[in-house]
Parts: structure tokens; sequence; C-alpha cells
């Protein structure tokens, strides 16, 4: 695992353990919305992934983005499909969603450590 995923993830795990220890009903609720929106249903769960990470690339949360990534690199997305995926979002986001594709496409090659 390469610096990038491994920074994101340690941060990521570290403060959801925070957020959930908070007891929280609301923020758990909200939590357990976002699993069950992922797992398979009408559309696969890789369809969803890509839907994610279409919409985070649009809403400029590198954060999502790097998750969705993550995640589609788990649902054994192609390269070719993230790069369809990243054309919906700049045409749907403009070219303001140009500079968070090139932090996303820097964060594919480390998931997939340089090799593709």
């Amino acid at each position: 695992m390469g610096k990038l995923v491994g920074e994101f993830n340690a941060y990521r795990s570290k403060m959801n353990e925070k957020i959930l220890a908070s007891d929280n009903k609301v923020m758990k609720r909200i939590y357990g919305i976002d699993t069950l929106t992922y797992q398979e249903g009408a559309l696969s769960t890789k369809v969803k992934e890509m839907l994610g990470l279409a919409t985070s690339m649009v809403l400029r949360c590198d954060d999502c983005v790097k998750y969705h990534l993550e995640k589609c690199y788990e649902q054994g997305v192609t390269t070719k499909e993230i790069f369809e995926v990243f054309s919906v979002a700049n045409l749907v986001g403009g070219t303001i969603v140009i500079p968070h594709t090139r932090r996303a496409v820097e964060y594919w090659e480390e998931l997939h450590d340089g090799k593709n």
C-alpha cells in the first residue's frame, strides 16, 4: 500500500472511531444508511461505487473521491471504466473538476502500485 492510500485509510479509521464513539444516534444512522446504500440491489455494488465516485467528483470532495476509488478498485473496476467515470464527472461538473481528476488519477495509480 502506498503512502497516500495508507495515510488516508489510517486517518479515516481513526476519525470514524471517534465519531462513532460519541454514541450519537443520528451519526450512527447516517453511517448505517451509507453502508446500506452501497449493498447489492437492483444496481450492483460496482455500479453504485462508480456512481458514488462520479457524484463525489462533481461535489469536489477529495476524501469521498479517494474512498470511492478504493471501493471501485476492490470491485474490479478497470482503468478504462474509471476514466469513463471521470469523463462523466467532468462533463457534469465542468472544468472545476479537473484538479480533483488529477488527484484521483494519482490515487488510482497508487492503488495499482503504478502497474496500471
